[in-house]
């Protein structure tokens, strides 16, 4: 940490305040309105991996993935203007997500501003909704105190993004300041009569449910939810893409909610004489468009534990809010004892045994199975295996048939954003290389930022993606089904040879047309050497593992008559 206040420039200063805040690892796609910065970087390269992306929303995704994978704070550098708007959506996707990171964008000169200078954007205006804190640095001599505010700021109370816009001029000036300390997170805690009032309510349900989800989670607070499960025998839940917040073969995992939630567990959720959410909001994925609990007051009572005190009360009136942060209440949980045996086994055990009906996977119209290729997978991966998925009907296979066994082997966006699945998978692979990568994407789904093959082929990240290929925008094609029966428009698409194109990045590619094909073309993948793409083509009426698209038309065709 700099002490002797030695002159060094706006973008040297910065570095200096990435390596003491513990950034080992920078995304971005390199302009000319952060040069400054790219110069430091260059004396920083042994401390400071810069993994040079093809498109600013890959990068910013990857930012994203990282600060959902280590808890630390994602960071990403992108130019004004056009690179600032094509990075909002790992913006919004890490505020969705409660994910820490801090976007850095390259701004116009200060004696330009408000002239609508080339690609000037007002990034307070523009991202204020979506981030928790922009700011603009004008001074150089405040970078060390504005950079530990951003660092705070995206890890405390509820984590997510801090957007930091850096005047080109600002950084090339030389200035002598002193350096800020690196950041500390903080943790909050439930009061004791907070406490006493939740052991009383545990000791009265017959039907407890326990939903998880948001972020600032860690291994510690994931053990410890296993403890407090066991000990008070409560069923969990998790919310939308949190599956990896509870051993999935525990005997206490009632199964996630979000589209692909089994209808019995729906049943439990509404059923249920106590719903405790630790971490989650109870968003409109996790609650079935906000279905599953009446709104403003819930049927059952509700202990809802946040870290963001702006989200108690906000949609749902708990009968116990507390605000406090995911490890430090459950490490305050995992202290409490019941006051007796609870007799809640049948219960337990019936919520889990619904949960493992929904794992039998159904037979789907042509010759890839989906199903059988899930359970091939669920057998064969490491459980410490890492899966990652943008948006779209084809992530049902991994939501419903997929086992997450360990904390963080799931990266997925809540805000349901497609795209994301392959720069996640690089971001991963990069952070944790001795860990088995597997991305799925839809056809549509990858092309969106399948040019992040090239920064996989570059960085030998050996991810190994799954392109399911049924050559339409399957999602939107079930909604035009339900709602405009046979009336396709918009989504029809035309692709390439996913496994062509692989090749020509210099991945191992394949293509599956059959079931059967799956189990070599992935060992071989698995053993290639390389970052590997395998296309598996299924039939277009497999639109969902539950009806076809002729059943979904004709089912509209019929209530329509």
């Amino acid at each position: 940490m700099a002490t002797d206040k030695k002159a060094r420039t706006g973008g040297e200063i910065l570095v200096d305040a990435l390596r003491i805040h513990g950034v080992t690892r920078a995304f971005g796609v390199p302009g000319e309105s952060y040069l400054a910065v790219l110069d430091a970087f260059h004396d920083a390269a042994d401390a400071i991996d810069f993994v040079i992306c093809r498109q600013e929303g890959g990068a910013a995704y990857m930012a994203e993935a990282h600060g959902k994978l280590t808890g630390q704070p994602g960071i990403c550098f992108v130019t004004r203007g056009p690179g600032a708007t094509n990075a909002s959506v790992g913006v919004h996707t890490a505020f969705q997500d409660s994910t820490p990171m801090i976007l850095f964008i390259g701004q116009v000169a200060r004696d330009q501003m408000e002239r609508e200078a080339f690609q000037e954007i007002d990034y307070r205006r523009m991202f204020g909704p979506m981030a928790k804190w922009v700011v603009e640095i004008e001074n150089a001599a405040r970078i060390p105190e504005l950079v530990s505010q951003a660092f705070h700021r995206a890890v405390n109370g509820r984590p997510g993004p801090v957007v930091v816009a850096l005047p080109e001029d600002m950084l090339t000036d030389r200035v002598a300041v002193a350096d800020a300390p690196a950041y500390r997170r903080v943790e909050t805690y439930a009061g004791g009569s907070q406490l006493d009032d939740l052991a009383a309510l545990l000791a009265k349900a017959e039907r407890p449910m326990v939903v998880v989800g948001g972020g600032g989670w860690t291994p510690q607070a994931v053990a410890d939810l296993k403890s407090v499960s066991e000990r008070f025998a409560l069923p969990v839940a998790a919310s939308f893409r949190c599956q990896d917040l509870f051993d999935n073969a525990h005997p206490n995992y009632a199964g996630d909610l979000g589209p692909a939630a089994g209808a019995k567990l729906m049943e439990h959720l509404r059923g249920c004489d106590l719903l405790v959410s630790i971490g989650a909001r109870l968003g409109e994925m996790t609650t079935g468009g906000y279905a599953l609990v009446d709104i403003p007051v819930p049927r059952q009572p509700l202990v809802h534990i946040h870290p963001g005190a702006d989200e108690l009360g906000r949609v749902y009136h708990a009968t116990l809010p507390i605000q406090a942060t995911v490890a430090g209440f459950l490490s305050q949980a995992a202290r409490l004892s019941p006051s007796s045996a609870p007799a809640r086994a049948a219960w337990v055990e019936a919520v889990h045994a619904d949960y493992r009906a929904n794992l039998v996977h159904p037979q789907i119209p042509g010759p890839v199975q989906m199903g059988e290729i899930m359970a091939w997978l669920r057998g064969t991966l490491p459980e410490d295996a890492i899966i990652t998925n943008g948006a779209g009907n084809y992530s049902t296979w991994a939501h419903r048939f997929y086992q997450y066994r360990t904390f963080r082997s799931q990266l997925g966006p809540t805000n349901g954003s497609m795209g994301y699945g392959v720069p996640a998978a690089v971001a991963a692979k990069l952070a944790a290389p001795g860990r088995m990568v597997v991305a799925f994407a839809g056809d549509g789904c990858f092309l969106m930022n399948g040019q992040e093959l090239a920064t996989a082929a570059q960085y030998d990240a050996r991810i190994i993606v799954l392109v399911i290929n049924n050559g339409m925008y399957g999602t939107i094609r079930m909604h035009q089904e339900r709602h405009y029966p046979g009336r396709v428009s918009g989504t029809r698409l035309t692709n390439p040879d996913f496994a062509a194109l692989a090749r020509a990045y210099g991945l191992h590619g394949e293509t599956v047309e059959k079931t059967e094909e799956f189990a070599g073309a992935f060992h071989r993948a698995a053993g290639s050497g390389r970052p590997a793409l395998i296309e598996i083509r299924i039939d277009p009426e497999a639109v969902t593992p539950k009806m076809s698209l002729s059943q979904i038309r004709a089912q509209a065709l019929a209530a329509a008559t």
